[in-house]
């Protein structure tokens, strides 16, 4: 079984592009580049804020709810 080659993933997007045509495509990128920047703030707003909450707390006064 042969793998997928340069030329079957020309042919493929070729096809796409046809199908959807180049504006719709680069709104779809855009969206998508948008959508992965705001991914990566917010993990990096969450780590932030999580290491500010454990190292505030002293660690005989840390609660374990079970």
């Amino acid at each position: 079984m042969e793998g997928i080659s340069i030329a079957k993933l020309l042919i493929i997007g070729a096809l796409i592009v046809l199908l959807f045509g180049t504006n719709k495509l680069r709104t779809l990128g855009g969206d998508l580049g948008s959508a992965i920047k705001g991914f990566k703030k917010a993990m990096s707003d969450d780590d932030g804020n999580g290491k500010k909450a454990v190292e505030d707390a002293p660690a005989d006064r840390v609660n374990h709810k079970e």
